[in-house]
């Protein structure tokens, strides 16, 4: 089974310690964040095949990847934005995650990431311009470091849509969720952007603009079997219609990440999450 680590919060930033301590406990405990008891993910081989990180800032596992990979193998699904800080509040500079990113691929190879810039919101910060001119300079900085970068438009859920909103009261700016084809137009010209820099732009979790861009499989057993040398075999089990990825556990918890991404779907409360990552303790066998 493939593990990921996690969309549901940035275990690389904020849980590197837990999660290095679950690496030799063998197991994570999972509490289903709709109900239920909860459940027991292996860490080990053979059970668990791989392993796909989700973050902003890998700094704090950077130097302790080699525990990781010695289990199985890995990839980085790394989050670079370039959001003004209203937005993004406490994520890393783009030219501090851009090195990180840097630094995977010299120390594990040209496949161990894969740039995310992810989600797309449409403002008054960040119009459609903003977003040709921002991706165009992030791509050039990233190029032969990636060779696929992930996007998709912001889905805003209630609580998302409510942080947002608050946001936007505190900062004056203006959001908006843009019509299909404005994002279709959007979407071919980063296609062509990112080509032009030698790295695929695929489409995260969008039937509808499917035809704009190659959809996505972020959970991608090909991409850990070209890693591993070997192939690693995973059915296809996405999270929601028009998933492609392949079938895996995910060991993170919700309301546990202090990155203040006002748009986010995984955080009800940053004063909320920043409490439970300080109060958390490393050995527990759950994020939750």
């Amino acid at each position: 089974m493939i593990v990921s680590a996690s969309y549901r919060t940035d275990i690389p930033a904020f849980h590197a310690s837990w999660f290095l301590g679950r690496l030799e406990a063998g197991f994570a405990e999972v509490r289903n964040p709709y109900g239920g008891a909860p459940y027991r993910v292996s860490l080990r081989s053979p059970e668990a095949t791989g392993f796909v990180l989700w973050t902003r800032n890998i700094k704090p596992l950077l130097t302790e990847l080699g525990a990781v990979a010695a289990r199985a193998p890995f990839v980085v699904q790394f989050t670079i934005t370039g959001y003004p800080r209203p937005l993004e509040p406490h994520v890393i500079d783009a030219e501090a995650a851009i090195a990180q990113v840097a630094t995977l691929r010299r120390d594990w190879g040209p496949r161990a990431a894969v740039w995310r810039y992810d989600p797309i919101l449409v403002s008054s910060l960040t119009s459609a311009e903003w977003h040709r001119t921002g991706f165009a300079k992030l791509a050039s900085a990233l190029r032969g470091q990636v060779d696929e970068v992930v996007v998709s438009f912001a889905d805003l859920y209630r609580k998302s849509a409510r942080n947002l909103a608050a946001a936007a009261r505190q900062h004056s700016f203006t959001w908006r969720d843009p019509a299909p084809e404005e994002k279709r137009t959007l979407l071919s010209e980063l296609v062509e952007v990112a080509a032009e820099h030698r790295m695929r732009l695929t489409l995260c979790t969008e039937p509808d603009l499917a035809a704009a861009a190659v959809p996505a499989r972020c959970i991608d057993a090909e991409r850990l079997s070209d890693i591993a040398g070997y192939a690693i075999l995973a059915r296809e089990k996405g999270n929601r219609s028009g998933c492609l990825c392949a079938e895996s556990r995910d060991i993170g918890a919700y309301d546990t990440c202090a990155q203040g991404c006002v748009y986010c779907y995984a955080v009800q409360s940053h004063a909320r999450a920043a409490r439970r990552i300080r109060e958390l303790d490393p050995g527990t066998p759950s994020l939750g």
